[in-house]
């Protein structure tokens, strides 16, 4: 039996999770779901967003499936929900975060990585008022992740392009550095390096040339939604964040959305297609592949959320996509 561990989080969190169970549910597969507290709720029940109790149940899950964090009466607060996040992802060291994106013509993959850079760096506020924000790698940070995206290439079209800034940062110097010097290991993979501006520009006017795009944690955070952006927009983006060991974190990439939740506005497919991401990580990659079936499936025959233009709700298009898996996996009594 698979265990997931459930943090449906803040805003329309909870919404979008409900409906990735559901359809989880709806497919042949001994799983079970336990629900924990994370985020905003968690603070406001525990003064913690990430409390012990829900670290513990994550690390004794096969996989986390996670809504989404942040309020925005957390804004400015010394305790916020991003903050369990941040924590839970270096906790369980899930060092890849890979974030697909395809649309007709387009099929990209960015595998960013998700466990240092400036999100773990030293910061804070000097007497003077100015702030500071630290970056920092080590080789064997760059070098881990590299490889995870130079073997993920190999299982696609076996190219690979290397984001950074290396004409500024010292950085992303000693990322290039790095990532060029694992070539050698990939002979059957090519690897080209690129600016992360030029990189923003690309994915705009041509996202088609990219296969696996490689980069570091601030930049990938911002590449990833651009890329979602040509693609179909945030309310189809789905996440995994992969360790070498332990459960990994399964997320669609959008945030809380304050202003809809409770509203059955929400787009469920993000959090949807990140249940296939994780049944793929977990050896059931039929399940995976009849969930992202469903899901194009039902939102090319109409049913779609208002952010795609549609009148369906978070729930109307999550029935949908469930009863497509019940006609295309049905479960043996």
């Amino acid at each position: 039996m698979l265990r997931v561990a459930s943090l449906p989080g803040d805003g329309i969190g909870p919404e979008v999770c409900d409906a990735a169970v559901r359809v989880l549910g709806a497919l042949p597969v001994d799983v079970t779901v336990e629900e924990h507290s994370f985020g905003g709720r968690a603070i406001h029940e525990d003064g913690d967003p990430l409390p012990a109790e829900t670290l513990a149940a994550c690390r004794a899950a096969d996989a986390v499936l996670l809504g989404a964090v942040g309020l925005p009466e957390f804004d400015g607060a010394p305790v916020r929900p991003e903050q369990g996040l941040i924590r839970l992802r270096g906790e369980l060291d899930v060092y890849a975060n890979l974030r697909p994106a395809k649309r007709d013509g387009v099929d990209l993959l960015i595998v960013r990585e998700l466990v240092g850079g400036l999100y773990f760096g030293a910061s804070g506020r000097r007497a003077d008022g100015s702030a500071f924000d630290t970056c920092e790698y080590s080789p064997h940070e760059i070098e881990r992740v590299a490889r995870r995206a130079f073997e993920l290439a190999r299982g696609r079209n076996a190219f690979v392009t290397s984001v950074d800034k290396a004409n500024v940062l010292e950085t992303s110097r000693l990322w290039r550095e790095v990532v060029s010097g694992l070539a050698g290991d990939y002979p059957d993979v090519r690897l080209e390096h690129m600016l992360v501006d030029n990189a923003g520009l690309q994915l705009v006017l041509d996202p088609a040339q990219f296969d696996v795009i490689l980069t570091e944690n601030t930049f990938g955070d911002i590449l990833s939604d651009v890329a979602a952006g040509s693609c179909g927009g945030l309310g189809v983006a789905a996440s995994a964040s992969l360790g070498d060991r332990g459960p990994g974190i399964f997320e669609p990439v959008h945030g809380t959305a304050p202003d809809i939740a409770g509203q059955g506005k929400a787009n469920p497919a993000g959090a949807i297609l990140s249940i296939a991401l994780l049944l793929d990580e977990l050896g059931q990659p039929a399940a995976a592949r009849a969930i992202e079936g469903a899901v194009t499936g039902v939102l090319d025959d109409g049913a779609r959320t208002p952010d795609l233009g549609g009148t369906a709700t978070t729930d109307e298009v999550a029935e949908e996509i469930s009863e497509s898996l019940a006609i295309s996996m049905p479960t043996t009594s």
